[in-house]
């Protein structure tokens, strides 16, 4: 491949979550930390701050009314400069959104911790409660497998619930030279990978869709006037329907992650950020399919893939999405829906697959973005003007 992709050093982060019971001196040392994320966010929403160096100086002080060590200060003010920013960016799109407020108990530090080693690996997480006090939490065999299964690795951070521990844990690993390209096409109910060698492979979602379509019957049928009540049964179905449609999306990603190691192939993916601006309330659509679509866990296939593949070195590139799907990508011309998901090129006199065409289009110009010294692949050509039915079109 080009110089522009030589080899550089990368930080991939990964973490593994557990589920634990607290004890009474950790709950405290949730809430207190809870309050003070809460008076941070409510200080920077007074004096308008969002920065972290801003708010720091703000409400650093004033953190020492609360009988934590001082090394959580920074860490709560961390986290409310990170709710500040995304509720000055959400208050841009919708004005009316409501004040950001911690409600759960939680814990979110890069400080304070310390994995205590034992004859047959980490063991322990040792925590700083209260200064000069600890609290020792035991680690389960799946965490003490990860965090010793190679070298090099660095724990960052530790992530606290009523409930779970997530540790975040990096390592330094090479960006790969790819000896091709791997394009990406998602759709709701399928992704499908085209290969620069001219390989097409499609992988099933759709029993994820079902699942989500399951869950959005089971609580269009919640009678409850009790909106605590209705929150609290709506997030106990949603866990349930996250964690059976990320299992799913987890099997996907980590094969397609696979075929790019095993083949040394760069990874392409188009950029569809902001699309789900088509489905709001008020574009002519029908409330099924928008929920069906609403609930397409893009994004998350998206945020899988790529942490997967930074984790093993592979470089990961998005290119736009205009015109993947209405592009002939051998020809580049315009193409026509067909039944059964297929697209007729006037150009050709072929039908052809809509989800294949589309991830080639993804590849082609993924060839373009990483340099021409790459393997041959489909590329887009000029666009001619062609006669359908006595009618010009492009």
């Amino acid at each position: 491949m080009s110089a522009a992709i030589a080899a550089t050093m990368l930080v991939a982060v990964k973490s593994v979550k557990q589920n634990y019971t607290p004890s009474e001196q950790l709950l405290d040392l949730l809430n207190d930390f809870r309050l003070m994320v809460n008076d941070c966010i409510r200080i920077g929403l007074k004096e308008n701050v969002t920065s972290l160096k801003s708010l720091s100086l703000k409400v650093y002080r004033q953190m020492s009314n609360y009988p934590v060590p001082t090394k959580y200060r920074l860490c709560a003010i961390s986290t409310a400069a990170g709710m500040l920013k995304n509720y000055r960016k959400a208050s841009r799109k919708k004005p009316n959104i409501k004040t950001p407020y911690a409600r759960r108990l939680m814990l979110t530090t890069c400080y304070g911790f310390k994995i205590e080693k034992e004859e047959d690996g980490d063991g322990w997480l040792r925590l700083s409660v209260r200064p000069r006090r600890y609290e020792y939490i035991q680690l389960n065999q799946h965490t003490k497998g990860v965090l010793s299964a190679g070298q090099g690795l660095t724990v960052r951070s530790v992530c606290l619930t009523t409930s779970t521990i997530s540790i975040s844990y990096s390592k330094q690993t090479n960006e790969i030279e790819p000896a091709g390209l791997l394009g990406i096409d998602r759709n709701l109910d399928n992704i499908t990978v085209a290969t620069s060698s001219g390989e097409d492979i499609r992988f099933d979602l759709s029993k994820a869709t079902e699942i989500k379509a399951r869950y959005r019957n089971v609580k269009s049928h919640f009678t409850r006037n009790d909106v605590k009540v209705r929150r609290r049964i709506y997030g106990k179905y949603g866990e349930k329907q996250r964690n059976r449609v990320n299992q799913i999306i987890h099997n996907v990603s980590k094969r397609v992650v696979k075929k790019a190691k095993d083949e040394k192939l760069g990874i392409v993916m188009e950029n569809i950020k902001g699309i789900r601006k088509l489905y709001r309330k008020g574009n002519g659509q029908g409330s099924k399919y928008r929920g069906r679509m609403n609930s397409w866990s893009y994004y998350e296939l998206q945020r899988q893939i790529e942490y997967k593949a930074r984790w093993d070195g592979i470089p990961v590139l998005y290119v736009d999405a205009r015109g993947t799907s209405s592009r002939r990508s051998i020809c580049g011309c315009k193409t026509y829906p067909n039944e059964h998901r297929l697209l007729y090129c006037p150009n050709c006199n072929i039908s052809v697959d809509r989800d294949v065409n589309a991830a080639r289009n993804i590849l082609a110009r993924g060839g373009l973005r990483f340099g021409p010294d790459g393997r041959p692949v489909e590329a887009m050509v000029s666009v001619k003007r062609w006669q359908v039915d006595g009618r010009q079109i492009t």
